[in-house]
Formats: structure tokens, C-alpha cells, sequence
């Protein structure tokens, strides 16, 4: 496929890509993930049932995730980035930060940012990489005490800036999707809505997705496997070929 100067590339990461990272992704055996059931960590309830367990488990993904190195794939989506500008937007459904340190700019996090906490009362998301792994540790506001939680958007909440998610997605002529399985919406709903307006779509991932069907392509292999191949730059170092 061909990106003229004309085309806008809109693209939407999952897991899948994170995971040749080594990071774990939510679709484990049996529900689990990292040993955690999602109702355990990753809800409302979790929060208000137990804090000291939930900011354990996000504890215990900040260290995996500055443990892990940008792939191949994510270089590719930032070198795709550099060469488009901004007709380039990252959507990304994960919230480690492996877009952002393989030179990705243009990236917005629908799920939140696992390097970001808030306080529940104002509401203010702040730069955070500390551990909180006992009682003792959990944080509370500097401005009004009250507890502070991981900027993650749990299960059974609405995620981040959809207005702006679908303004871009409005722009774009083509939809790349990497690494998602097509099972958690809204983002799984942005392929119908691609449809609708008539934008190109494309998948890449080592399986079908769920919604397979609404694809015009789907390219199956990993994605370190079939991002970095789909960049081609001709001698007019112009945009360039998918």
C-alpha cells in the first residue's frame, strides 16, 4: 500500500506489541495476569477494596516495564512518525512508555500512563515512578491528603480524551491496528468506524482479531516481524510504502 503526501496514517497499538518487549499482557491463562485476576488489581472495587494491593501490583509493572527495551516494532512506528509528522497519530492502548523512549512523539495513552499517578480528590495527573509496595508507603496528596492512585484507566471507566481520539481518527485515510485483539472497545470499534468513512484499513498481529472481518488487510506475524518491513523510503526521502 502506497501513503501519498495527502494521507494521514492513524495507528493503534495493543499488547501484543508491548509483549515482544517481554511485558505481560492481560490475555493470560484463566484470566490471570501476572498471578492477579484483572477484578483483583486493575477495577474500581479492586481500589476501594484494597489500595495496598493494587499499588503492589502497579509497583510490581514499573519494575518490569523499565526492565524492558523498545522492540523493533516500536522503532519502526517512530521512524514511520519522523517521516509523516504530523499526518502521523499513536493511539496506543498500553500504558508503559516503550513508545515514548523508541522516539515516538505524536502518542496519546487511551488506558493512561503506568509512570503517572493522581490524587482521587483533585483529580491531576503527575510524573511518578516510585514503588508503593506496603501500607506504609502509599502515597496521599501533597495538596490535600488524600490517597493517590495509579493514572490507569480500570476496568468499568471511560478512557482518556476520546473526543480528541476521534477527531484524529476523522482525519486519517488510513488505520493501522498492531497487536490488539479486537476483544476491548471502544478502540476495538475504531475499525467500523474507519469503515464508515470510508479510511484503509490494516492489521498486523500474529493472529485474526475478533473483528477481523471489518479489515481490508490483515498481515499476519508478530509485529518486530512485519512493522519494520513496512516502511520503505524511495530516493526522494518522500512517504513511502506499506
Amino acid at each position: 500500500m502506497h501513503l501519498t503526501p495527502q494521507d494521514h496514517l492513524f495507528v493503534l497499538t495493543g499488547a501484543g506489541i508491548s509483549a515482544e518487549s517481554g511485558l505481560a499482557t492481560f490475555r493470560g491463562s484463566g484470566g490471570l495476569w501476572n498471578g492477579y485476576r484483572v477484578e483483583q488489581v486493575a477495577t474500581p472495587e479492586a481500589w476501594a477494596a484494597d489500595p495496598e494491593l493494587v499499588w503492589h501490583f502497579y509497583s510490581q509493572r514499573r519494575r518490569n516495564a523499565v526492565s524492558a527495551d523498545p522492540n523493533a516494532a516500536h522503532l519502526a512506528l517512530a521512524k514511520i512518525e519522523e517521516q509523516l509528522g504530523d499526518r502521523f497519530y499513536l493511539c496506543t492502548q498500553n500504558v508503559d512508555d516503550l513508545h515514548e523512549r523508541a522516539g515516538s512523539a505524536r502518542i496519546h495513552h487511551m488506558h493512561g500512563s503506568l509512570f503517572q499517578s493522581r490524587c482521587t480528590r483533585c483529580n491531576q495527573p503527575f510524573p511518578d515512578k516510585a514503588l508503593y509496595e506496603t501500607a506504609a508507603t502509599l502515597p496521599l496528596c501533597d495538596r490535600c491528603r488524600a490517597p493517590v492512585r495509579p493514572h490507569i484507566v480500570w476496568f468499568g471507566e471511560i478512557p482518556l480524551d476520546m473526543d480528541t481520539i476521534y477527531r484524529k481518527l476523522d482525519r486519517a485515510t488510513v488505520l493501522l491496528v498492531v497487536g490488539t485483539s479486537g476483544s476491548v472497545y471502544p478502540a476495538a470499534g475504531f475499525v467500523h468506524i474507519a469503515n464508515q468513512r470510508r479510511i484503509h484499513t490494516v492489521y498486523v498481529g500474529p493472529e485474526e482479531p475478533l473483528n477481523r472481518e471489518a479489515f481490508d488487510e490483515i498481515l499476519l506475524g508478530t509485529a518486530t516481524e512485519v512493522l519494520p518491513s513496512l516502511l520503505r523510503e524511495d530516493h526522494s526521502n518522500l512517504p513511502h510504502y506499506f
